[in-house]
């Protein structure tokens, strides 16, 4: 909810934890999930991808071969509609 912090499993309760500065996630339903940068992800088999933009967009329809967006999401339809609520 915008305005709110969620500090439940943030570690803050650890004398030893240093907050780190919170990364603004854009989502847009049609196209891909914007970033803002450096990001790693993780992916299914272990490896770790890195990219140190300033702004990622990581793909979310799968047509990409890469966890990147390619933009081949571009004029085509979806096989699979979005979540109906993606709110976590």
């Amino acid at each position: 909810m915008p305005g709110t912090s969620d500090t439940a499993g943030s570690g803050a309760r650890d004398p030893a934890y240093t907050a780190a500065p919170a990364r603004r996630v854009f989502v847009d339903p049609r196209g891909p999930v914007v970033v803002e940068g450096p990001i790693e992800i993780v992916l299914e088999d272990g490896t770790v991808v890195r990219s140190d933009r300033f702004m990622v967009a990581v793909c979310t329809c799968r047509r990409s071969r890469t966890p990147w967006c390619g933009t081949s999401h571009r004029g085509r339809a979806r096989t699979v509609p979005p979540p109906e609520d993606r709110n976590p």
